[in-house]
Parts: C-alpha cells; structure tokens; sequence
C-alpha cells in the first residue's frame, strides 16, 4: 500500500513494502529518486538492518555461540510494514520481529522508519527498539539510489558529488566475489579535494566505501542544470557510493553505521566494526535528511 506526503516544493510517496520512499517528485516533476528497473537494480530505498552489507558466506556466530544466517543487508527490506502514525508532515512504519526473521535473528525487536517533510527536505529516521529479554548487537542504514541524470540532455558524468569539506583519505577494496571488504588493501581515493566526478566506470568492481571522511554532509549536483539533492548523515559514520556495473542511470548514496565483514575481522557478530547495541526496553535511533536543491 502507497501513501502520500506532500508540499508546494515536494510530493514523497512511501510503500508498506520495506517501509520505505518510492517516490521523491518536485513541483515540475522531476523524479528524484531512481524507480528500480530490475535491468539494472530492482531496489529504491531499502531500509538494512540488522546488518549493512554481507557478512561471510551470509552466517555470523551470535549471542551465547548462536549461528545466525541471513541475507545481504538484513532482514526486514524486502518485508511487509504496517503504517502506525499520519498526519500532514510525517509518516511512521513499523515492523516487529516474528518467527520467521528470528530464525535469521534470534531476538525480539521493534523497528520503526520514521518521516517528516519540511519544505524541500525529507527527515528519514530509523528506531531500534529491544523487545527482547537481552541486550542484542546490530547495525542499520539507508541505501537510497537517485536519479542521474535528472534532465533530459543531461549525462550521467555531468554530475558530481561535493562534500561539505575537502578530504584526503584512502578506501578499502571491494570483493565482488564474497561481498566482504579487503581493509589490507586500500588507496588514495581524495586528496585535498571534496569533489568526486561521477562516472560508470567507478563502479564497475563495486561500490567506493569511504570509511575516513571527515563530512557529514555532501550534494549529489549537475554541474549544467545545478539539478540535485544533499544529504546530511551524522548519525552514520561511513558512506557508500554505488552504482550497477551495467552503468545504471543512478547512484546509490548509502549512509551505514557498519560495514560488510571486512578481512581483518573474524565471524563474530558483536566484534564487527562500530556494532551497535541496545538494552532491554530501550531504543536508539538514527537519522539522515534529503534536500532537493
């Protein structure tokens, strides 16, 4: 089922499907976010958790020695939510835990995707809520792919992404084979720069994971039209770029709070970078925002 949030500026239509956006419109009808066609990526906006990426061969050991076994980018993406709370400006979806995702997750959760629009912004927040009668780890994400180009006339290397400062740092090397990440081998990717020009063949092993970015904040921008949006992630400490290898019209902008099993880590769930966690009865949550420009 599809509900609607909109404005003057911006029309943002959402679906119980992932509890997520399928739809990002302004008021001349452009189309903001990319409308999944499976040639090149059937997703939109999908919502990960109780993991970012892979882990290997998709099994981690969990709790008191459990072996939990899912899917890349978790569990709850490809789900049905239920829509909780609607008024003008805001939107609320939740999911709950059940038999099936306890299988692949052995805890009780509550998740909620959280919406406001404000003008030409779209708030998105994610809230972990444990349900369970013990703490458990976790991580979760955002993986919102955009239009690119989002003009006619326009071409795909006519867009560029600017972060909010220039940034010298290095990034880790993808395996497409496994999904996982070689942290061993790394390079430069930005030096004293805050501009990346996109181009298909960037991605053509994978995707770029920035993991030593010092911004929070970036625009994904025409250099001819100055069509685009911004993204402000601080609750996320890594970003992702990625793209279909068969050069998709779209880049995926990924704010993650963990990673794919990287080389240097081993099969245990709770000792992957930054793991999340939260106790009994309580929540965390976690928040990025979309402007239109």
């Amino acid at each position: 089922m599809e509900y609607i949030l909109n404005n003057e500026q911006l029309t943002v239509t959402f679906t119980t499907k992932g509890g997520t956006i399928c739809s990002i419109e302004d008021s001349q009808g452009i189309e903001y976010l990319w409308q999944g066609d499976a040639t090149y990526w059937s997703g939109q906006a999908p919502i990960l958790f109780p993991i970012c990426g892979g882990l290997r061969d998709d099994k981690a050991l969990i709790g008191d020695d459990l072996e939990t076994q899912m899917p890349r980018h978790g569990i709850v993406r490809k789900r049905e939510w239920e829509m909780i709370e609607k008024d003008e400006k805001h939107i609320v979806f939740e999911i709950t835990s059940n038999i099936e995702t306890k299988v692949m997750f052995p805890y009780d959760f509550r998740l909620l995707a959280k919406y406001t629009l404000e003008g030409r912004s779209l708030k998105i927040t994610y809230e972990v809520e444990n349900t369970d009668t013990k703490k458990f780890p976790f991580f979760t994400g955002g993986h919102p792919g955009f239009n690119c180009p989002l003009v006619a006339g326009e071409e795909y290397t006519d867009y560029e992404i600017v972060f909010e400062q220039k940034e010298t740092c290095t990034v880790p090397t993808p395996v497409p084979e496994t999904g996982l990440v070689d942290m061993e081998h790394r390079s430069l990717y930005l030096e004293d720069s805050d501009t990346v020009e996109l181009n298909h063949e960037m991605f053509e092993i994978d995707a770029v994971i920035f993991d030593e970015l010092k911004s929070r904040k970036l625009k994904l921008v025409s250099k001819k039209s100055g069509k685009g949006i911004e993204m402000e992630y601080k609750d996320f400490p890594y970003l992702i770029l990625w793209s279909s290898a068969n050069h998709g019209n779209f880049v995926a902008i990924e704010p993650w709070t963990g990673l794919s099993t990287c080389s240097d880590e081993g099969d245990r769930f709770e000792e992957k970078r930054n793991v999340q966690s939260v106790e009994v009865g309580e929540s965390k949550e976690y928040s990025y925002s979309v402007s239109v420009l």
